[in-house]
């Protein structure tokens, strides 16, 4: 029998909910990105020799044959020294087309490139037809464990990643572009929750995906416990050399005003964690939405939209603080110790010693 996704990874790792800590809030069957309908994930996962040490992640928002349809969409950048590539578009036009990558700094030219030729393939009428992509792909720096000036990412990866993506479970920790990551100086990488929202006689879905590179140890905290202070051994960082990227998906209806509104929220949930957002951070959250579909590009003469009001969207609000909070520390406790670039080691944050740690 496989074990509850809520609680246990595809591994069989206890996740937060698994391991008994405070993340009480209603979810959705996986607790992933996944449980908003139609969402799938990819990873593609490079561990080679004794130097590399990186991936890919892809988010697909609709179904592979449904790519071509917008998505509504919003951004917010809580410290700006990073990356994410199609977001003038968003901030123009509030919505963006296709898959979401996500990879290491320097393979960020090469995901982008990737994901064209992979949407050239799949979709040969459309790009021929006065359409040009305006992917959205961001990063994280991987090169403490990562030879990250390999490039080691190449185009079949990409493909790899975007051809593999599937609903249901995600994967966490070393896996995708969270491969090489490192989280409040413990193993970091890839982590996802969910929450569900009522609102009205609705039931909404909230996902969030995360690729966890931030922090510093004494920062970290969970659900207010000082963990990083009471846990054994030190920081090895002066400053906080990192980012977190954020992915929030919903089924909520809502405007491209309102998604930047959820984006900012995911500062919120980073911020729980304890980190202040450094200067050398990049800390970059994306939020749309699969509501209001109006079909192929090109747009319809007029749009019409269904959103939740204003003054209904704190329930929304919460879910991504929480569920940010949730993935990062899904992400660190699936996370396995890794042996990197120069012979370095990250270890895993070890889950007895961080329930004792909960308990003071």
């Amino acid at each position: 029998m496989s074990p509850d996704p809520i609680t246990h990874g595809p591994g069989g790792k206890e996740r937060a909910r698994g391991l008994g800590l405070p993340f009480v809030s209603p979810t959705g069957p996986c607790n992933a990105i996944t449980d908003v309908m139609g969402i799938a994930v990819g990873m593609s996962t490079l561990i080679q020799g004794q130097s590399i040490r990186t991936g890919v992640t892809a988010v697909l928002p609709r179904m592979a044959a449904g790519l071509m349809e917008p998505v509504w969409a919003g951004f917010f950048a809580l410290n700006g020294n990073g990356e994410m590539t199609g977001t003038h578009w968003i901030e123009e036009a509030g919505c963006f087309t296709g898959p979401v990558l996500i990879t290491n700094t320097m393979s960020v030219g090469m995901a982008h490139h990737g994901l064209v030729h992979w949407l050239a393939r799949r979709f040969p009428a459309e790009l021929a037809d006065d359409f040009w992509p305006l992917p959205v792909v961001a990063e994280t720096y991987d090169g403490y464990l990562n030879d990250i000036a390999r490039l080691a990412v190449t185009q079949t990866d990409v493909a790899a990643a975007l051809d593999g993506a599937a609903s249901g479970p995600v994967p966490e920790g070393n896996v995708g572009g969270g491969t090489g990551m490192i989280a409040y100086e413990w193993k970091g990488g890839t982590g996802t929750a969910s929450r569900l929202v009522a609102i009205g006689d609705d039931i909404f879905t909230v996902g969030v995906l995360v690729q966890a590179n931030h922090g510093r140890r004494p920062w970290f905290r969970i659900a207010g416990a000082p963990v990083g202070e009471r846990l054994p051994g030190g920081a090895f960082r002066r400053r906080e050399q990192g980012s977190i990227i954020a992915i929030i998906a919903t089924d909520a209806p809502l405007l491209p005003t309102q998604l930047k509104r959820l984006a900012r929220r995911a500062g919120l949930g980073v911020g729980r964690g304890g980190t202040p957002a450094s200067n050398s951070s990049g800390d970059i959250f994306l939020a749309f939405t699969t509501a209001n579909g109006q079909g192929r590009l090109p747009e319809p003469p007029r749009l019409s939209f269904a959103a939740v009001s204003n003054d209904l969207l704190d329930g929304l609000f919460l879910a991504v603080v929480e569920g940010v909070e949730e993935a990062v520390v899904n992400a660190m406790l699936a996370a396995e110790t890794m042996k990197g670039r120069q012979g370095r080691v990250i270890e895993a944050i070890d889950h007895e010693a961080l329930l004792r740690a909960m308990r003071g």
